[in-house]
C-alpha cells in the first residue's frame, strides 16, 4: 500500500469541493426548497492549482480502491493522478513499480519520461528510468539514465546498481565490476550503502567466477569500511555477516553472528537464522562440536525445525554416534515426511547398528512414497545382506545397478561393485564375484578392502594364488596394522605351501586383532599342522572352538586326536 503523500491537503481539497456544491446530490431540489438561486462554483483562489486538486481526488479514490482490494481500479486512479501531477515523485515511483510488476514497462516509461522532465527530478527517478529502459532492451538509454541517477544522487546505490545490472546483461562483467568499484569510492557512504554494495560484489563472484579473486578483495574492502561504522541495527549487522560469508570470509562472518547472539536485543525473530548460519560456518570448518551446539539451540527454540534435526543427525552419523543419529533422523521424518534423503540416511544408520528389519521397514516406506531408484534398492540389498539373505540381497543389488545405469551412473562407484561382489561370493558365484571386485578396483586401484576380499576369496579356493598374493600384499602395504589383511597374507602363504612365512603373518594378525577371532586361530591351527607341530595345531583349534562352534574345525581336531571342548 502506498502511504498517503497527499493525505493532509486531500481532506481540505475534497471538503472544499463538497462545500462548493461539487456533489452530485440534487442541487436543484435544494435550491427549490430554500427558494434561493443555486450557488455557482467559486473560482479557484489565487495560488491554488486546479490540476493538483484533481490529482488529489484521483489519489484519494485510488486509496479507496486499494482498501477494497480492487488493484486494477486503483492503478487507473494512480495513473490519472500521476498524469496531472508528474512532479510527485513518491506517486510516480509507486505507479511505475506497479507497472513493472504487471510487466508493462511501456506504460512505466511514459510516466517516467514526464516525471524526469520536471526540473530537479531526483536520482531515484532516473534510476527507475534506467531499470525500465533495461527491461525494454534499450541498453544505451539505460546506461545514460543510470549515469544521470549517479550524478544527481551519488550517495544512493540505485544508479550504480542499475549500471552494474546493465553491464551484466550485456555480458560485460569487467564493466560491471568497474561500476561497483566506482560506487566504492563514494565519500561518506552510509553503512547500509556499503553493506548493500558488498552484496553486489558477492553476487558478481557467482556471475563472473574468472574475476573472483579481484571481486572478493574489493568487496571485502568495502565490508571492512562498513565494520568501522559499527551500525547498531541488528538487521544490517546480519546482512553484513551474510556478505562476509558469501565473499569467503567466514571468520569475520562468525564474529558478527556471535556478537549478535551475545547482545540479543532486537534479534528475537532472526535468532534461529543467526544460529543456522553459524552452524553452517562451523560445519565447513569441520568444527562439529560448535555446529552441534548451535543446532541444539535452534531446535530448543524451534522444536519444529526439521532441517536442524537433519543436520544434527548427519553430524552424529559422521561421528559414528549411530543411535543418536537414528533418533534425529526419526524426528526429521516426523516433521517432514516428504524429505526423501532422510529415509536413506536413517536406513543406513539402522543397517550399521545391525537392525536390518527396521531398515527394511524404513525403506518400504520410502518405496511407497517415492519412485524407486538406486538408493532404495542398494540399501535394501545391504539390509538383506545383514540378514544373511544373500539371494534377496543380490536381487536388489542388480535392481540398483539397472537404476544406476538408467538414471544415476555416478552411483555405480567402487562401493557398489564391492558390495555386489560380496553378495555374489556369498551365493557361490565366484566368477561374477571376481568380475565385480575387479570393476571396483578399476574405479579405485588403491581400494584395500576390495583387494583383500578378492585376494582372500581366491586364496581360500586355492586358485590364482599369485594374483591373490599380489592383491593382499598391496592391501597390507596400505594398512599394515589391519589384522584381517595380515591374516589373509598368512593364509595365501599357507596356500602357496610356505608355512614358515605364513606362521609369522598369522601370529602377527592375532596380535593386531582387537579381540580373539575364531577364524585366525583356525588358520593358525592349519599352519601348525602343515609344520607338523600337532600339539600347537590342536591348541589353536581348541581356542577357535572355544570362541565359536564350527563343525569343520571340530573335525580337524577330532582327526588330530584332540579333546573336545565344553563348547564343542
Amino acid at each position: 500500500m502506498l502511504r498517503c503523500c497527499y493525505r493532509g491537503v486531500m481532506v481540505g481539497a475534497v471538503g472544499a469541493m463538497l462545500a462548493a456544491g461539487c456533489s452530485t446530490t440534487r442541487p436543484g431540489a435544494a435550491a427549490q426548497q430554500s427558494k434561493a438561486p443555486v450557488a455557482a462554483e467559486p473560482a479557484p483562489s489565487k495560488g491554488v492549482d486546479k490540476k493538483q486538486i484533481e490529482a488529489h481526488a484521483h489519489y484519494a479514490q485510488a486509496l479507496i480502491h486499494d482498501l477494497d482490494d480492487e488493484p486494477a481500479l486503483a492503478l487507473k486512479e494512480f495513473s490519472a493522478a500521476a498524469a496531472l501531477d508528474p512532479s510527485n515523485e513518491e506517486l510516480v515511483l509507486e505507479l511505475t513499480r506497479r507497472y513493472l510488476l504487471l510487466k508493462q514497462p511501456e506504460q512505466a516509461l511514459e510516466v517516467l519520461t514526464k516525471a524526469t522532465a520536471v526540473p530537479g527530478a531526483s536520482g531515484e527517478l532516473f534510476a527507475r528510468l534506467a531499470a525500465v529502459y533495461l527491461q525494454l532492451g534499450k541498453h544505451d538509454q539505460a546506461i545514460q539514465a543510470a549515469q544521470t541517477a549517479i550524478k544527481r544522487a551519488p550517495g544512493s546505490l540505485a544508479g550504480y546498481q542499475d549500471l552494474y545490472v546493465i553491464h551484466l546483461e550485456n555480458n560485460k562483467p569487467r564493466d560491471a565490476l568497474m561500476a561497483l568499484d566506482q560506487a566504492a569510492k563514494t565519500p561518506d557512504a552510509s553503512a547500509e550503502f556499503l553493506i548493500d554494495l558488498g552484496g553486489l560484489y558477492a553476487n558478481l563472484t557467482r556471475r563472473a567466477p574468472l574475476l573472483k579473486g579481484t571481486v572478493n578483495s574489493n568487496g571485502l574492502a568495502v565490508l571492512n569500511q562498513a565494520v568501522k561504522l559499527d551500525t547498531p541495527d541488528p538487521r544490517l549487522k546480519m546482512r553484513l555477516a551474510d556478505d562476509f560469508n558469501l565473499l569467503n570470509d567466514p571468520t569475520n562472518a562468525a564474529k558478527i553472528y556471535e556478537g549478535l547472539l551475545k547482545n540479543e536485543n532486537g534479534i528475537a525473530t532472526m535468532k534461529g537464522d543467526v544460529r543456522s548460519r553459524l552452524a553452517e560456518i562451523y560445519l565447513r570448518d569441520h568444527d562439529s562440536k560448535k555446529a552441534a551446539e548451535q543446532l541444539e539451540a535452534v531446535v530448543q527454540d524451534d522444536p519444529a525445525n526439521s532441517q536442524a534435526y537433519y543436520l544434527l543427525g548427519s553430524l552424529a552419523y559422521d561421528e559414528q554416534k549411530l543411535p543418536k543419529a537414528i533418533d534425529y533422523f526419526q524426528k526429521t521424518l516426523l516433521l517432514s515426511d516428504d524429505f526423501e534423503q532422510v529415509y536413506y540416511d536413517l536406513a543406513g544408520a539402522q543397517i550399521n547398528v545391525d537392525k536390518p528389519k527396521e531398515a527394511l521397514a524404513t525403506l518400504n516406506k520410502a518405496r511407497a512414497k517415492f519412485t524407486p531408484g538406486f538408493m532404495v534398492e542398494f540399501l535394501t540389498g545391504l539390509a538383506y545382506g545383514k540378514e544373511k539373505d544373500f539371494t534377496n540381497s543380490l536381487k536388489h543389488f542388480m535392481a540398483a545397478e539397472l537404476a544406476g545405469r538408467t538414471a544415476e551412473p555416478g552411483r555405480l562407484n567402487r562401493y557398489f561393485y564391492f558390495e555386489a561382489g560380496a553378495a555374489f561370493e556369498r551365493t557361490g558365484n565366484v566368477d561374477e564375484a571376481q568380475r565385480y571386485f575387479e570393476k571396483s578396483l578399476q574405479l579405485s586401484p588403491d581400494f584395500a578392502e576390495a583387494m583383500n576380499y578378492l585376494g582372500y576369496m581366491l586364496a581360500d579356493r586355492g586358485v590364482k594364488l599369485d594374483r591373490a598374493r599380489e592383491l593382499i600384499e598391496k592391501a597390507v602395504k596400505l594398512e599394515p596394522k589391519n589384522a584381517a589383511y595380515v591374516d589373509s597374507l598368512g593364509w595365501v602363504l599357507y596356500r602357496l605351501n610356505r608355512p614358515e612365512e605364513a606362521l609369522a603373518q598369522e601370529q602377527k594378525a592375532i596380535e593386531l586383532s582387537p579381540e580373539p577371532d575364531p577364524t585366525l586361530y583356525d588358520h593358525l591351527g592349519d599352519i601348525y599342522a602343515a609344520l607338523k607341530q600337532d600339539d600347537k595345531a590342536r591348541e589353536a583349534w581348541q581356542k577357535s572352538l572355544s570362541l565359536e562352534t564350527n563343525d569343520q574345525v571340530r573335525k580337524k581336531l577330532d582327526n588330530a586326536g584332540g579333546k573336545k571342548t565344553g563348547n564343542s
